[in-house]
């Protein structure tokens, strides 16, 4: 049976800790804080999941407001799965960045079964002083059941506004029958995808980019690649042959873009 479904995460900053302001989700939804260092501003939620995957009709709409100097990471609870579906499903995520707040958010990968129809949007807002990891990984589907590239159709339409200008937009759009996917252009034999977008304006984006390079290079079986973005941020493409090698590679990426020393400490409020 479809499901309509939503959620809405909202922060405050209470004593400099973030805390959860408030927070709505309907079946089969449901968060959980799984912050263990109650010293530090940050906060932790995990999002869960009572259904085994996205069924065909499924809608789902998801909301997040990160407010001022909130730091807040969304973690997920497992792969999320496409079932084989005849008219498709739909998500819609928006999330608000405020003045020198920061989110991170790395996805378990999308696994896409046979024959399944997905259609995801996502909208960033940002604020020039906040910053964004933003990581997804997409297989080529149950490659040990082999149904490698056996979906219908992914479509993922990604747009970041960065003072209310939009400066990123990700339009990725697969249909393995009317392309091939494995060929020269596409993924050129690699069955999984990763990208992950970083934006923070008080970091110095050479270091950053040195060291991403560093630990991509020292990595075996993926193809990468590494660009600048028009605000100061990168993006980083990854392909390979196992989601979860992406999924742990962008999970360190992430630590070696959050660790880097930043050009200012703190922002004026």
């Amino acid at each position: 049976m479809a499901l309509r479904a939503s959620l809405h995460i909202d922060t405050v900053l209470r004593n400099e800790k973030t805390i959860l302001k408030k927070s709505f989700c309907t079946a089969p939804f449901k968060i959980a804080d799984i912050t263990e260092d109650k010293s530090q501003n940050k906060l932790l939620i995990m999002l869960m999941s009572s259904s085994p995957g996205i069924l065909d009709g499924d809608e789902f709409y998801l909301e997040i407001d990160v407010a001022a100097r909130c730091n807040l990471e969304l973690q997920t609870q497992s792969y999320q799965r496409l079932f084989q579906m005849k008219q498709g499903a739909r998500q819609f995520l928006n999330i608000h960045l405020k003045q020198a707040s920061s989110f991170v958010y790395i996805a378990h990968p999308l696994v896409p079964h046979e024959k399944s129809i997905f259609f995801s949007k996502n909208k960033i807002v940002m604020d020039e002083t906040s910053s964004l990891i933003w990581g997804e990984v997409i297989s080529c589907g149950r490659k040990l059941n082999k149904e490698i590239f056996k979906f219908s159709c992914y479509h993922s339409i990604t747009e970041i506004y960065y003072n209310d200008k939009l400066v990123v937009k990700e339009n990725i759009l697969m249909k393995p029958a009317e392309t091939d996917l494995g060929g020269i252009g596409q993924l050129e034999g690699y069955t999984h995808q990763a990208n992950l977008i970083f934006i923070d304006k008080a970091r110095d984006i050479n270091d950053k980019m040195e060291a991403v390079l560093s630990l991509l290079q020292q990595q075996e079986n993926i193809e990468f690649g590494v660009s600048r973005l028009p605000v100061n941020g990168l993006i980083i493409r990854l392909l390979g042959y196992k989601a979860e090698q992406l999924f742990d590679l962008l999970k360190k990426i992430s630590c070696v873009l959050s660790a880097i020393k930043t050009k200012e400490e703190n922002y004026v409020s």
